[in-house]
């Protein structure tokens, strides 16, 4: 049979997502960017848009510099602040909205419980998509909760639960290496494949940040992580339904903090360089993947 040229024309499409997190403090805490100057910089660094907890600022400089997306960002336990976070990142320019919900010891009954309540602020102020973050100290800082969050929210609404993996938490809780992350972590295939956002944050099973780059080059433990990613794209794309959606995808690396509290750590990279090119990594993974037949 004759595919007709919509169908043809139909595949998968990445769009690189800069967090505006990578570039705190650079390029060092006393000459810190401008916000100007870190969304112009992004642009011109290839990303077709940036994530973080929007304002109208934001919205300003990255239509002026051409970014196309503006992923929204909201952490909160407290329902009634849902409706007022969702409508300040829609005004600020958001579609998709990235979140971190509720504490390590919220039940995953009472998650379930603000998650539907999340949703349905966000259908009643229509044209935003949001998405339970995988992440420390939230309801979902371990497999078994998130899993069981989103099998509660299947049972009480007949829908599937949109997640943004960040899968770097799960495999530090799991201890995993690099022969068994794709198995380990790729066990729930319909919820990556019904995922809008993706997180990438190189990790092993010791460390939820590995750097990227030493001494110009990829790290073993970065190459060892762009093969889970390649494993992660191919599920993604293989869902019939993917053929013509977007993944916002987040080369998610933290900065440095004072006192050792940051994701990166004294003596590697800074958080925004190795995020420039862990870009470029993840671009070159996405068009090497194909979906299964």
């Amino acid at each position: 049979m004759r595919r007709s040229p919509a169908t043809i024309s139909s595949m998968p499409t990445i769009a690189h997502i800069a967090n505006l997190w990578s570039l705190v403090g650079h390029p060092s805490p006393a000459r810190e960017w401008s916000l100007e100057r870190k969304i112009k910089t992004i642009a011109a660094s290839g990303f077709d848009g940036i994530t973080t907890a929007l304002t109208p600022d934001h919205r300003r400089h990255a239509e002026n510099y051409g970014l196309k997306h503006l992923l929204g960002f909201i952490s909160t336990n407290d329902p009634t602040e849902f409706t007022a976070l969702i409508q300040a990142q829609k005004e600020a320019g958001a579609v998709h909205i990235n979140v971190q919900l509720d504490d390590h010891d919220t039940p995953p009954a009472l998650a379930t419980k603000h998650w539907i309540a999340l949703v349905r602020a966000a259908e009643k102020i229509g044209g935003v998509v949001p998405s339970l973050e995988v992440h420390r100290d939230c309801c979902t800082e371990t497999p078994e909760k998130t899993y069981e969050i989103a099998e509660r929210f299947h049972r009480a609404t007949g829908e599937m639960i949109k997640i943004n993996f960040d899968f770097s938490h799960f495999s530090v809780v799991k201890h995993l290496g690099p022969a068994n992350y794709a198995a380990r972590l790729l066990d729930h295939p319909d919820l990556v494949q019904n995922s809008d956002q993706s997180h990438c944050r190189p990790f092993n099973g010791h460390h939820c940040q590995v750097p990227v780059t030493h001494r110009g080059a990829l790290t073993d433990e970065v190459k060892s992580y762009l093969e889970f990613v390649r494993a992660l794209f191919t599920c993604w794309k293989s869902a019939p339904r993917n053929r013509d959606r977007t993944l916002f995808v987040c080369p998610e690396m933290g900065p440095y903090h004072a006192g050792g509290a940051g994701y990166n750590i004294t003596g590697l990279p800074g958080a925004w360089p190795d995020a420039a090119v862990l870009r470029g990594e993840l671009d070159k993974v996405w068009k090497q993947t194909k979906a299964k037949p």
